[in-house]
């Protein structure tokens, strides 16, 4: 792990500098990318500071949107990616157009794809190692920075409720309040959904099939989603649903994209299901993560592989 120092240092260094974060982006990776954006904005006004993605950031553009970048903008700048583990999950493949990379992030560095690197695995969310960085290094954090940085935190804790929250945590957090960010709008922003999101939640349990072992899971159709009017990426909200239910320990929601294949959401409480997604061109936390299947087979091998790790968790903590 490299120190804050040098990240800075490197920043200090170039005159554009462009920040990626993860594909299908949650309030983690638009919270981090922007918070860090805008410090760095106020900081140094002489640079250009962009943020690059491929515009799906649906209806998170509350926390933040993209600016247009063109591959001619990567000549001779700084890279910076945040939440992000691997680079198949990099929003935006003109990121290695660079003349430099450097990677801030929370999850298993399963894959060291940067010259410089900040990576913390029991840090709850990226946007507090951002927020570490700006503290530690004397950047501006204002209300506008904060207000990204504090919704990351609050998306990628759960509200606080998942077990990398610290003391630590909240003494960011406590930072970040200080600044005078209205809390209450971000918790009602991240917790307000459409009413036809809110039916897809009570159908997601019509449609929650549960093995023995507490192993469940949820196929969401195209035919499904566009019956309610709702896209693919508006169904992300259907994904915390089953944890409710005490019978179920760990979960996959699958949600067909337009073209046939499966978006799939991995959750668990207890069970590590991080590199069971890393099979699937995923990736992320051990009780949260992400993958892509290409069609129905991959869907039944995956939930086979989910039944087979929460078989083996009962067993060990029964």
């Amino acid at each position: 792990m490299n120190t804050f120092p040098k990240i800075y240092e490197k920043i200090e260094q170039y005159t554009t500098i462009i920040l990626h974060r993860h594909t299908s982006p949650d309030p983690d990776a638009l919270g981090s990318q922007a918070g860090l954006a805008r410090s760095l904005r106020l900081k140094f006004p002489d640079k250009r500071i962009l943020c690059a993605g491929e515009n799906d950031e649906g209806d998170l553009a509350w926390i933040n949107t993209m600016d247009e970048v063109t591959e001619a903008d990567y000549k001779g700048a700084l890279v910076i990616t945040t939440d992000t583990g691997n680079t198949a999950r990099i929003s935006n493949k003109l990121y290695s157009k660079g003349d430099f990379l450097i990677k801030i992030d929370h999850h298993p560095d399963v894959e060291p794809y940067a010259d410089l690197s900040f990576v913390d695995d029991e840090a709850p969310a990226a946007s507090q190692i951002v927020a570490d960085f700006l503290f530690e290094e004397n950047l501006p954090v204002t209300a506008e920075v904060a207000y990204p940085l504090y919704a990351g935190i609050v998306g990628d804790t759960g509200r606080f409720m998942y077990p990398e929250t610290s003391e630590h945590t909240f003494n960011v957090v406590a930072k970040l309040t200080a600044t005078g960010i209205n809390i209450n709008e971000i918790a009602r922003n991240i917790s307000d959904v459409t009413f036809a999101q809110a039916k897809l939640q009570a159908e997601v349990l019509e449609y929650m099939k549960v093995d023995p072992s507490g192993a469940a899971y949820a196929i969401l159709t195209r035919e499904a989603l566009e019956k309610l009017g709702v896209d693919s990426d508006q169904a992300s909200c259907t994904v915390s649903t089953p944890g409710r239910i005490k019978d179920i320990i760990a979960w996959n929601v699958f949600v067909e994209k337009p073209d046939g294949t499966f978006r799939v959401h991995y959750r668990s409480k207890g069970p590590i299901i991080n590199e069971l997604a890393a099979q699937h061109d995923g990736g992320g936390h051990a009780l949260a993560s992400g993958a892509n299947a290409k069609d129905m087979d991959e869907v039944k091998q995956i939930f086979a592989e989910l039944v087979q790790v929460t078989k083996e968790y009962r067993e060990k903590n029964e």
